[in-house]
């Protein structure tokens, strides 16, 4: 695959991902979401980041909720301004907002403590064998994973989502671990 700016990059894997339906990616998500439910670093955790997924994401509304039954602390990220996301708990139970970019964000109460979390499921446009994460352009995860000074970061994507390479930035996190489930990468 030839070099995209980020830009390219991010409209190529958008043109990916419109291949297939809704239905399509969350039978695709089943895999990659029982190979993080069997990750020993998740196993081990206590607090625990996730994301609410998009149409478009692999699907972890499922996982939340699996995750909160076998008591987990889950927490869950919600925007609260165009530069800045915060954390909330998760209790199963609780309303979800719509936000402004058609995310499911939980209405609990803020959780400040960083350095309780001990594992963070990163979403991502791509991700690369360096495990590097390409998001979606706006920062968000970029500014609040060096916050995560604790957690194991796994990134997780779908086949198409995984590439041999994607530009970086002196300001782009990391992940410690990526799957898409044709390939784990450490």
């Amino acid at each position: 695959m030839k070099q995209f700016d980020k830009a390219a990059l991010r409209k190529e894997v958008r043109a990916r991902k419109k291949k297939f339906s809704t239905e399509e990616l969350i039978e695709q998500s089943r895999p990659i979401i029982e190979h993080v439910l069997g990750h020993p670093r998740l196993k081990e955790s206590k607090t625990v980041l996730l994301y609410n997924s998009l149409p478009d994401e692999v699907y972890t509304h499922d996982l939340i909720q699996q995750l909160h039954t076998d008591g987990k602390t889950v927490l869950l990220p919600v925007v609260i301004s165009d530069t800045e996301m915060e954390l909330r708990l998760y209790h199963g139970s609780e309303a979800f907002e719509t936000s402004t970019y058609g995310i499911l964000e939980p209405t609990g109460e803020a959780f400040t403590d960083f350095s309780s979390i001990d594992f963070a499921l990163i979403p991502g446009m791509a991700f690369d064998a360096q495990r590097n994460r390409l998001g979606r352009g706006k920062g968000y995860y970029d500014r609040f994973l060096p916050l995560l000074t604790n957690a194991y970061k796994l990134g997780i994507c779908f086949p198409f989502q995984f590439l041999p390479s994607i530009p970086t930035e002196e300001t782009d996190i990391k992940v410690d671990e990526c799957i898409s489930i044709l390939q784990c990468i450490l």
